[in-house]
């Protein structure tokens, strides 16, 4: 099954617009050294986050990881979270629309300092989730590797916010929801900027 932003007739594949990874914008993005993590998260997007920041992490100067995603696929989420700081504190984040669960996992890459957003952006903190089926003896131990996930991504956002690991727990054990000021009480954010120039 496709999702909704996927369907697309065949006879309509001419008309449709050019991929920006081939197009002038890609061009101009990879001139200010831009990345854009949109939409949901999964391993053609890790492929060319990681791809993006290998590129830019060859010469000097800031890389620009700007957010807006719903999450996805958590794997895909730590290969790009880990990929921010392998290239290191050069990466200046900027969330924007939402930044929802592996999305705020990718956010939390880039040092509190480089973490900014815009006014509007809002935040969702949650556990993961999982729909596994099987044999008792194959969920039993997705249901272990769940909760080692858990465990892991709690420690990160505690260690990274400042908060305590058992009000991590608390706040996530369902949706958590934050504005852009909360954010930064919250430790999320470094500071709410609503200009180019304050990056």
């Amino acid at each position: 099954m496709r999702r909704a932003d996927e369907e697309h007739d065949e006879k309509d594949d001419k008309s449709k617009a050019p991929e920006p990874q081939n197009s002038e914008i890609a061009k101009a993005l990879f001139k200010s050294r831009t990345v854009l993590v949109f939409g949901e998260v999964d391993m053609k997007m890790a492929e060319r986050v990681t791809a993006q920041l290998l590129a830019y992490a060859e010469s000097e100067g800031d890389i620009r990881v700007i957010v807006n995603s719903p999450g996805g696929h958590v794997e895909s989420g730590d290969t790009i979270h880990d990929m921010i700081r392998f290239v290191g504190r050069r990466v200046k984040m900027i969330g924007t629309g939402w930044v929802a669960s592996a999305g705020a996992h990718i956010f939390l890459g880039a040092h509190k300092e480089n973490r900014f957003c815009l006014p509007f952006t809002r935040f969702l903190l949650h556990q993961p989730l999982g729909g596994v089926r099987g044999q008792a003896s194959d969920i039993t131990i997705e249901a272990e590797e769940i909760i080692k996930m858990r465990a892991r991504l709690i420690k990160e956002i505690a260690d990274e916010t400042g908060q305590p690991y058992e009000k991590v727990v608390a706040d996530t054990e369902r949706n958590f929801w934050m504005g852009a000021e909360e954010a930064v009480k919250y430790g999320l954010v470094g500071k709410i900027v609503r200009e180019a120039s304050e990056v």
